[in-house]
């Protein structure tokens, strides 16, 4: 779950997370959006890949990423979890 935070934790890979959800992108398209080097945005998808927020898939030369939702649902389990259990502590 720790990973999930650290991954979290950077508005530039919120920002690509919200880009993926509305299509799968090249690195390349997703770093045209940003005002930093390609290497640095293949630093912030392996970060989120470590997470598992989000997928790799090879389509000829390029990688597609794409938001992983099921590790999504997981992190909202585990809110309402802490909630319901918050909740019957009061």
């Amino acid at each position: 779950m720790n990973v999930l935070f650290k991954a979290l934790n950077d508005p530039s890979r919120r920002r690509i997370l919200e880009m993926l959800r509305e299509k799968d992108m090249t690195a390349g398209e997703i770093a045209d959006a940003f005002h930093m080097s390609k290497p640095s945005i293949s630093h912030h998808l392996d970060i989120l890949k470590q997470a598992d927020m989000v997928l790799a898939e090879k389509k000829g030369q390029y990688v597609h990423y794409s938001l992983n939702t099921t590790v999504f649902d997981e992190i909202l389990k585990w809110i309402l979890d802490l909630q319901s259990t918050d909740h019957l502590k009061n």
